[in-house]
């Protein structure tokens, strides 16, 4: 008998807790070098991923974690979607 998958797990960025991949935000880094907000989890790059909460976005970007998981500076509009996204999401 077949066992049921499990759903993929990825660590958030900012905090470092587990959590399904569907549950995150998915920032990626383009083989071109555009940094964007993966909305489907299925774009082509290398990926970070962070928690639905400001406080996990704010650590990521006061620490860096962010940019170097990615490999490459993010902009600061990038910062502000994943800010307004955030906010969206909690109203």
């Amino acid at each position: 008998m077949a066992q049921p998958k499990k759903p993929p797990v990825r660590h958030c960025t900012g905090c470092g807790a587990e959590a399904p991949k569907g549950e995150l935000i998915r920032i990626v880094r383009s083989p071109e070098g555009e940094i964007t907000i993966d909305e489907k989890g299925k774009s082509s790059g290398r990926g970070a991923y962070l928690c639905r909460k400001a406080s996990c976005l704010q650590k990521a970007k006061r620490t860096g974690r962010l940019s170097r998981a990615l490999n490459a500076q993010i902009p600061d509009e990038i910062y502000a979607q994943l800010s307004e996204k955030l906010e969206r999401a909690d109203g």
